[in-house]
Order: structure tokens, then C-alpha cells, then sequence
């Protein structure tokens, strides 16, 4: 649990960094309209070598925008990906999402659902509700709740050795 601490504490930078105009070249965020109707769609953004790829359906509600941030931490060894809804709280039901990191292997992940519980918006889903693999994030068939709001990634770059 240490190394979780830890990793949320790199989140926290990284997202720091790029929420700031100073990292240019080591961020972005891109806006996207999240739609409902039980298609699936995919949302990218690609930074140097490395792509986030966020790919859902979902159900009920009108367009939602969201938006996606990646950003690579200034010593070029972490790549982030967050993908979230501004106003916090999704009226949607997402009946499968998928997060995809290239380049990159992933240490940490959360993903935080919708439902407020005493006043706070983040509430973190349970771990039984997504599957973490090497370069992908997905929800857990049977366990999922359906409810989103907010997706974290935190991935060690690969470096080719010499």
C-alpha cells in the first residue's frame, strides 16, 4: 500500500503539471463529447511517441463533454493519462469502457465513480469493478457498476536499452 500512497502522490504532480502553462511540450488535454446510445466510441491524445486511448459505450442522458489529459513527467520516465468530466458528477451509464496506454506499462490505476457520498465527488471505484493489465485499463464484467466520473493512469515509460 505503500507504493499506492507513493504513486498517488506522482498522480498528483503529474496532473499538477499538466494543468500548468509552464510544462509545454510535456502535456495536453483535449475535450470530448462523451455520447450515449450503447455505440462505442474511442477518444485519443497522443503526446511524443505515447497515446492514451479512452474507448466506452454508454447509455441514457444527452452528450456529456469530457476531457482527457496526458502529460510525461519532466524526467521522461512517467507518462500519465487522466480521463474525467469537468462538473464532476456523469449522468450517463457506461456499459463497458477501456483505457489504453502505448509505450508504457502501468504502475497505477483508479477510476472513481459518480456517486457523492457525504459531500465528496471522488469516490474510488472498488477494486473488484476494473482490471488493471500491463497497458490497459478495463471494467470488470459482473462487477462494474456502470457509474464514471473520473479515470487515473499512471505508466513507467519503456526505454529501449542500448
Amino acid at each position: 500500500m505503500a507504493w499506492a500512497g507513493h504513486a498517488l502522490g506522482l498522480a498528483v504532480i503529474l496532473i499538477c503539471a499538466v494543468g500548468s502553462s509552464g510544462a509545454a511540450g510535456l502535456s495536453r488535454t483535449g475535450k470530448f463529447d462523451v455520447r450515449p446510445g450503447g455505440l462505442v466510441h474511442s477518444h485519443s491524445e497522443t503526446l511524443g511517441e505515447h497515446v492514451c486511448t479512452f474507448t466506452y459505450a454508454s447509455q441514457g442522458g444527452t452528450n456529456e463533454q469530457w476531457h482527457m489529459s496526458v502529460g510525461i513527467s519532466e524526467d521522461n520516465k512517467l507518462f500519465s493519462c487522466s480521463v474525467w468530466r469537468p462538473q464532476g458528477k456523469s449522468y450517463l451509464f457506461f456499459t463497458q469502457f477501456k483505457a489504453e496506454v502505448t509505450n508504457a506499462k502501468i504502475e497505477f490505476a483508479n477510476g472513481f465513480s459518480q456517486a457523492a457520498v457525504e459531500g465528496r465527488n471522488d469516490v474510488p471505484l472498488k477494486e473488484n469493478e476494473y482490471i488493471i493489465g500491463e497497458n490497459t485499463v478495463t471494467q470488470k464484467d459482473g462487477s462494474f457498476r456502470s457509474e464514471l466520473s473520473k479515470l487515473l493512469i499512471i505508466a513507467r515509460i519503456r526505454h529501449d536499452e542500448l
